[in-house]
């Protein structure tokens, strides 16, 4: 076996002789922890912190700067202690590889000693050399380390995962886990962990059952607001009866007494003289308010009112004239709300509007002279031959409307007075009124 090659004069070894990396494993160990291609320096930059240029090889190779001291003494490394010559050969500085990267926040941790192995010959000195703790060898990475560390989850909120207990210290393998484990939603609880509740007694088992059922009041209460809700949707369904389905059920039935009257007039009956309670017998026209309905005899609410036609005065003290009979007062009642409402805007009739009163021989005009807008149900003297307070002062052929008022009310009675004008039999075709 060839002899080691003595120390030269500095007393430094030449760049093939074994330094502080001749243990066995020193070197790879050394290697493996600057095996990071991330880890390579950029131009006129070094390789490592613990890298120092004035402990660079010279152009001799010998391994000793140009500015080394003349004694041969070990060049200060950051502040740090002379290393006397013949000490170890170790050119990194742990204090100041700490300082460098991390500052004076926390205590730098010891450097590994380096132990020499005690020589049985003496021959050149074997130094095994304890690699530093893989910390963080990556400058690129070590500001990110620190906030995994510092920050476990990347955010000033409240954590969604566990939290990690000890700082990533490890290699490129644990800082990986490490941020995966960022933003990870807690772990369920195990199932064994709930603890099962006590079963209840017999008496608690009754009493929570009598907890649960509702109290009088409540019971009362919910009652009470079901028959409101219930008044509420019948009143609903009431309104709606008054207000939409009588107007149609009354115009079906009114059209098809319109279409009988005028069928038994094709046929030759229903000649002028005495007609039963219900009979119609005449059609009463208001272009204005383009209101067609069928006149029938007798005022009765539910036999003639109800069905949408209007009421003769024919009975008893209310017994008015016909429109054929050459002197009286021809007075009718119609709805002004629901059933048809054939008076609904009778209100808005102006002096001189026409009226025409079909009956099987003739066509009867009248023209509205004047409106009573309110009176009271018992004043029957608006339908006297003369009436009262219509401004007609002797006997002639007059005309009397009388409905409800206010709307959606039967308080008083409403007035419309006319008088006529134009006697024209059917031979002769419609009136004026009707075809202009």
């Amino acid at each position: 076996m060839t002899a080691p090659r003595p120390e030269d004069d500095t007393g430094l070894q030449g760049p093939y002789e074994q330094g502080a990396y001749g243990a066995d494993g020193a070197f790879v160990a050394a290697v493996e922890g600057l095996a990071d291609p991330l880890n390579d320096p950029l131009p006129e930059q070094h390789t490592s912190p613990w890298f120092r240029s004035d402990t660079a090889q010279d152009d001799t190779g010998t391994g000793v700067s140009q500015d080394a001291p003349v004694d041969g003494a070990r060049p200060q490394a950051y502040g740090g202690p002379e290393q006397p010559q013949g000490a170890p050969d170790e050119w990194y500085d742990p204090e100041g590889y700490q300082r460098d990267w991390y500052g004076a926040q926390q205590a730098p941790a010891p450097a590994p000693a380096a132990v020499p192995e005690p020589a049985p010959d003496p021959g050149p000195r074997r130094v095994t050399v304890t690699p530093p703790v893989p910390d963080e060898t990556l400058g690129l990475r070590t500001a990110d380390t620190r906030r995994i560390v510092a920050e476990p989850h990347g955010r000033s909120g409240p954590p969604e995962g566990p939290a990690p207990t000890d700082p990533v210290t490890g290699g490129r393998a644990e800082r990986r886990r490490a941020a995966k484990g960022r933003g990870r939603r807690p772990a369920p609880a195990s199932a064994a962990a709930a603890t099962p509740a006590a079963p209840l007694s017999r008496m608690e088992a009754r009493r929570a059952a009598k907890a649960a059922k509702d109290s009088p009041a409540v019971v009362a209460s919910r009652v009470v607001g079901e028959v409101f809700i219930s008044l509420g949707v019948l009143m609903l369904l009431f309104v709606t009866y008054q207000l939409w389905w009588t107007n149609v059920r009354a115009e079906q039935i009114a059209g098809r007494e319109t279409d009988k009257i005028q069928e038994e007039w094709a046929k030759g009956a229903g000649k002028p003289g005495v007609f039963a309670p219900g009979q119609g017998f005449a059609i009463m026209h208001i272009p204005k308010l383009d209101v067609v309905v069928p006149i029938a005899e007798g005022i009765n609410k539910e036999k003639v009112l109800d069905r949408g036609m209007l009421g003769h005065y024919g009975e008893g003290k209310l017994k008015t004239a016909m429109p054929e009979d050459k002197q009286g007062n021809f007075a009718v009642a119609g709805h002004r709300n629901t059933h048809g409402e054939p008076f609904r805007y009778v209100n808005t009739l102006t002096p001189g509007d026409p009226i025409v009163v079909e009956t099987r021989d003739a066509y009867y005009t009248y023209e509205m002279t004047s409106v009573l807008p309110q009176t009271s149900p018992s004043n029957i003297s608006v339908i006297e031959p003369v009436p009262v307070g219509s401004g007609f002062d002797k006997p002639g052929r007059y005309l009397t409307l009388t409905t409800c008022t206010p709307e959606f009310t039967s308080t008083y009675r409403l007035i419309v007075w006319g008088k006529m004008v134009d006697e024209r039999p059917r031979s002769e075709g419609k009136p004026k009124a009707l075809v202009g």
